[in-house]
C-alpha cells in the first residue's frame, strides 16, 4: 500500500479546507491572512527562519496584509516557556491584530495558543496562566465572558507535534523544569498551514524529535483506544509509524531527501489527527519532566517502549499490529506466534533498536544530566492533579496511588534498559 497518498486521504477527509499541506503550499498564506482582515502580528524566530519569515511576509504583503505593529515578533523559546507566553500576549494586546500567523514549530505554536487565550481572557477572568491549565478551562471562560479569541494561522515548519492541528497546548515552567497542558477545542488553529519543503531547513535533530513523536502520539492512542475509536487509531497508527520506520533512516543519511522530509511531516500530522481522538498517557506524562534535558519527542521514544511493557496485558492486539510493522522494516522478528510478556517486550526491543538506527537514545541514562532528581520529579508530576487525565488514558488507569507501585519500577527500567524491571499493571 502507498502509505504516503494513504497519510494524504486520511488527513484531508479529515481537515478538509481547513489545513493546507503539501509541498510547494507556503504562497496560500497571504490569500488566507486577507481572509480575516488587512493586520496580522507575524510570530516567528528571526535567526535561522528568517528566509521563511521574510517569505511569509512577502506574501501577505502580495495580499494586502500589513504586519501588525510593523515587526515580526519573536517567537518562544523550546518548550514554550510561560514568559514567552507572556510576552506574546502582550504583543497581541499592543497591536490589536485581525489575526496571527505563528511560523514556527510545536513550542512557538503552543504558546500563541496560550497567549491568544490570555489577551482574550486575561482582563475578563485571570491574567495566569495557571488557571488555565487542565481540560476547557478556555472554553468555559469564553462562553461565560462571551468573548472570541482572534483567527490563528498556524504555518508549522517542522515535523514535530502537530501543533498546528491540535487542541493542546503545553507550556513549561523552568523553575521546576515541569511542563503542563491546556487542552480545549478552542485552542485549535483556525486554519493550519505545513508546507513539507520548509523541514529542509531544520536540523535533522528536529525532524528526527518528530519522527519519533509521530510514533509516541499514534502508539499511545492507539493502545488507549476504546472501540468507537480503535479502527482509526489503527488505520492512522499503521499509516504513520509506517511512514517513520521507512524513512526516518533515509532522512539521516540525507536530510535534504524531500520525498523523506514529506513523508515525516505526513506521519507528524497522523500524529496530530490521533490525538484529536484520543488521549496520550504514560510516554507523554514522563517527558514532562525530562523538559531540561532532552526534547519532546525524543523522551517520548525512549519511554514508550517501557511501557509498552507495563500495559502488556490489556494491549495484546495492538502489540501484534506495531510488531509486525517493526518487523515488516527490519528492526525486530516476527511476532506472529509471540503473546504476554514475550511479545511486549520483543515489540519494545524492536522500537529501541529502531530508536537505535536513528542515533536516537533508547534509555534514560543516555541522557547527558539525567539523575535520580528527574525520576523524583517524574512520580511527583504524576499525582499532580492537573496531569491526572494522563494517568486515565493509560490502557489500564493509573491512580495517584499507584504511582509508587509501577511507575518508579518502570522508570527504573528506562533509567538501565532492563525490561526486567517492569512490573506490569
Amino acid at each position: 500500500m502507498d502509505q504516503m497518498k494513504r497519510a494524504y486521504e486520511l488527513l484531508n477527509a479529515w481537515k478538509g479546507d481547513s489545513y493546507i499541506h503539501g509541498l510547494g503550499v507556503l504562497d496560500q498564506v497571504g490569500k488566507l491572512a486577507a481572509s480575516f482582515g488587512k493586520r496580522a502580528l507575524v510570530v516567528s524566530n528571526t535567526t535561522y527562519m528568517k528566509p521563511i519569515a521574510d517569505r511569509v511576509v512577502a506574501y501577505l504583503s502580495q495580499a494586502g496584509v500589513e504586519l501588525a505593529g510593523g515587526v515580526v515578533a519573536p517567537d518562544a523559546k523550546p518548550n514554550a516557556p510561560r514568559e514567552d507566553v507572556y510576552r506574546l500576549e502582550s504583543y497581541i494586546l499592543h497591536t490589536k491584530p485581525d489575526c496571527i500567523v505563528v511560523i514556527g514549530g510545536g513550542s512557538s505554536i503552543d504558546a500563541v495558543k496560550a497567549a491568544n487565550a490570555l489577551a482574550t481572557l486575561g482582563g475578563k477572568v485571570t491574567a495566569e496562566i495557571d488557571y488555565y491549565f487542565g481540560t476547557n478551562v478556555v472554553s468555559d471562560a469564553l462562553k461565560k465572558t462571551d468573548s472570541s479569541l482572534i483567527p490563528i494561522i498556524a504555518v508549522q515548519t517542522s515535523a514535530s507535534s502537530g501543533a498546528h492541528l491540535t487542541k493542546y497546548s503545553n507550556i513549561t515552567d523552568p523553575v521546576v523544569g515541569q511542563k503542563k497542558l491546556i487542552v480545549d477545542n478552542a485552542l485549535v488553529p483556525t486554519v493550519g498551514l505545513f508546507d513539507y519543503e520548509t523541514t529542509v531547513s531544520m536540523p535533522i535533530s528536529v525532524t528526527i524529535d518528530g519522527a519519533l513523536d509521530a510514533i509516541a502520539h499514534t502508539f499511545e492512542v492507539f493502545c488507549g483506544a476504546k472501540s468507537e475509536t480503535y479502527e482509526k487509531a489503527q488505520e492512522l497508527a499503521e499509516c504513520a509509524i509506517s511512514l517513520v520506520a521507512e524513512y526516518a533512516k533515509v532522512l539521516v543519511d540525507d536530510p535534504k531527501n524531500v520525498k523523506a522530509r514529506e513523508a515525516i511531516g505526513l506521519a507528524t500530522d497522523l500524529g496530530g489527527y490521533a490525538i484529536m481522538i484520543g488521549g496520550t498517557s504514560g510516554a507523554h506524562l514522563t517527558s514532562f519532566s525530562l523538559v531540561d534535558i532532552v526534547s519532546h519527542g525524543t523522551a517520548c521514544g525512549i519511554m514508550n517502549p517501557y511501557y509498552a511493557v507495563l500495559y502488556e496485558k490489556a494491549i495484546q492486539k495492538q502489540l501484534k499490529v506495531i510488531g509486525a510493522i517493526f518487523s515488516q522494516y527490519g528492526f525486530g522478528p516476527s511476532v506472529d506466534k509471540l503473546e504476554g510478556r514475550a511479545l511486549a517486550e520483543a515489540v519494545a526491543q524492536s522500537m529501541i533498536t529502531f530508536s537505535k538506527s536513528i542515533n536516537a537514545p533508547s534509555k534514560l541514562s543516555d541522557l547527558k544530566g539525567f539523575t535520580e532528581a528527574h525520576i523524583q520529579r517524574a512520580l511527583a508530576a504524576a499525582k499532580d492533579p492537573q496531569l491526572e487525565m494522563k494517568l486515565k488514558n493509560m490502557p489500564v488507569p493509573m491512580t495517584k496511588d499507584d504511582v509508587d507501585t509501577y511507575m518508579e519500577k518502570l522508570l527504573r527500567a528506562a533509567s538501565t534498559g532492563d525490561l526486567s524491571l517492569i512490573k506490569e499493571m
